[in-house]
């Protein structure tokens, strides 16, 4: 058996590789001494603040350095991480940080009204640590960071050690309502990510086989994906368990200038994205000045949540034939089921994928799909799972089931298999838009929607939509005599909720037609969105 624990890898590589780089942002560099040295005067921080087994630790921020400093010290003295979408409003941070138990909540500066309207209602938090943006000053009620690690402590180990049972906790959208934490063992999580990394010790290794193996730093990434992410998270941890470097961007909206300045000026080897939501602009800028950049360093694009067109990886490879492109299907709940690769070579197609040994297409009763058909099933995934969801037992047992006396898990993506075994993703079955890798429940937006003062009913669908995979539609029946403001809903929405949850356009109709037991036909509905859109 392993026992891999991200804490025990990472100040395996600071030891290896102190003067290193670790961290990069803007013209902040940091080396793994001082990368693992901040991480451990947080952690003794934590640890003198009272923090305990049971407890969580929340990162609320932009990607920067802090961010993996705070996840390095909650891995340090054995506790979850937790990661917190900064696009979330009050609703949703209150239910994060109480579901997920949060003793302490990092925050960037820009966040302190929101996060001081908040604090009265979750009481579980004690400790809130502010991170200096330039945007406010730190409250009374917070300690700056900043102060934290300026001063200096030893390596640090919790009394109650650190184990591969170690957590860490991953909130995503998911398929039903309020977010929910996915629960991954360390050592399943890191073997899994070793397999693809730079540096790949043996899955049943030990801390000695990843010593032998940095003989060098390693190379630098970045995650386009925000760290929240768990796309940028996981690439972002599988480089630092190689040595590598994390390079974040400073701007705080995707930028491909940017983005291709960064690879420019920094010799950047790979980075992460979140398919045609980032590749499109990326491209775009390529082919508006093809001269301007030299991207000659980048060798892998990884991609993973949204669909990667072939079309987009083809117009890529024309402007660095070497790249590699690995497209990976996968979910919080289950890394890298399968994955199509592009080179200079070949491309692959567009949501096409190789079954691998552990991946199967299962129907509804758990039996297989057969090759060839029009059978349409569930992606399933065997191996190292998640535990399940924290705290919901009853999603857990949906999500992770046993098949023929093996665990599965099954987030709900269909697809079918063709007759040579490759399988051709289909979407979830249930009704969640997916905009920009970002998972939304249209019922959540469709109850905040009733609430705006001329609405009496609606319906949210996902459409098509080129850059972003799908855009929101919404559907409202309004009050007699009323008349439709299309961005006063918009925006009603947007104060309730993070912004990529509101639709990008609404559309009044005489009545949403609610089924006798309450459910929407969103079949039709979406018919009619298309309609309204001329498609």
């Amino acid at each position: 058996m392993s026992s891999w624990n991200f804490a025990d890898a990472w100040e395996v590589v600071a030891e290896a590789l102190p003067d290193a780089p670790a961290t990069i942002h803007g013209d902040r560099r940091q080396t793994w001494s001082e990368f693992t040295g901040r991480a451990d005067a947080l952690a003794a921080w934590l640890l003198e603040a009272g923090l305990r087994p049971g407890d969580t630790v929340a990162q609320y921020l932009y990607s920067c350095p802090e961010y993996l400093e705070g996840v390095f010290a909650a891995f340090k003295i054995g506790l979850p991480p937790v990661n917190t979408n900064y696009r979330y409003g009050a609703e949703e941070l209150v239910y994060l940080w109480d579901n997920a138990d949060c003793a302490a909540v990092m925050f960037h500066a820009t966040f302190s009204d929101l996060v001081d309207e908040v604090r009265p209602r979750v009481a579980g938090v004690r400790h809130w640590v502010w991170v200096d943006d330039g945007t406010a000053a730190c409250p009374s009620w917070a300690t700056d960071l900043a102060t934290i690690t300026a001063r200096p402590a030893p390596p640090v180990r919790p009394p109650w050690g650190r184990t591969p049972d170690d957590l860490l906790l991953v909130y995503t959208g998911g398929t039903t309502g309020m977010p929910k934490g996915v629960m991954w063992r360390q050592d399943d999580l890191f073997a899994i990510l070793a397999r693809t990394a730079p540096v790949r010790p043996p899955e049943e290794g030990t801390l000695a086989d990843l010593r032998a193996l940095l003989v060098k730093p390693g190379p630098s990434h970045i995650p386009c994906a925000p760290l929240m992410h768990g796309t940028g998270a996981f690439t972002s941890f599988a480089m630092l368990g190689s040595g590598g470097s994390i390079v974040t961007l400073t701007g705080r909206r995707f930028d491909p200038a940017e983005l291709l300045d960064t690879i420019d000026a920094e010799r950047v080897k790979s980075i992460a994205i979140v398919g045609d939501a980032f590749a499109k602009p990326i491209l775009a800028a390529l082919d508006a000045e093809p001269s301007r950049w030299d991207i000659s360093s980048l060798r892998v694009i990884g991609s993973s949540g949204v669909m990667w067109s072939s079309a987009t990886k083809e117009g890529l490879l024309r402007h660095n034939p070497r790249l590699t492109l690995v497209d990976t299907l996968g979910s919080t709940e289950a890394v890298s089921m399968a994955s199509s690769v592009s080179s200079g070579t070949t491309t692959g197609e567009t949501a096409s994928f190789a079954l691998g040994p552990t991946t199967r297409v299962v129907t509804e009763e758990g039996a297989d799909v057969v090759a060839g058909s029009d059978e349409v099933g569930l992606l399933a995934f065997r191996g190292r799972v998640p535990l399940g969801y924290y705290k919901d037992e009853e999603k857990t047992a949906r999500t992770f089931r046993m098949i023929d006396g093996v665990r599965w898990s099954i987030p709900g993506d269909f697809a079918s298999v063709g007759a040579d075994g490759t399988l051709r993703l289909l979407g979830r079955g249930s009704q969640c838009i997916n905009t920009g890798g970002e998972k939304v429940y249209p019922e959540e937006v469709e109850e905040v929607i009733k609430t705006y003062v001329d609405a009496v009913d609606a319906a949210c669908v996902g459409v098509p939509d080129e850059r972003f995979g799908e855009a929101i539609v919404a559907l409202v029946e309004l009050r007699s005599g009323a008349v439709l403001d299309a961005p006063a809903v918009i925006a009603h929405v947007k104060s309730h909720l993070a912004g990529y949850k509101a639709p990008k356009r609404v559309f009044a109709l005489p009545t949403i037609g609610r089924a006798p037991n309450g459910k929407v036909d969103y079949k039709a509905m979406r018919a009619q969105a298309l309609e309204l859109l001329g498609g």
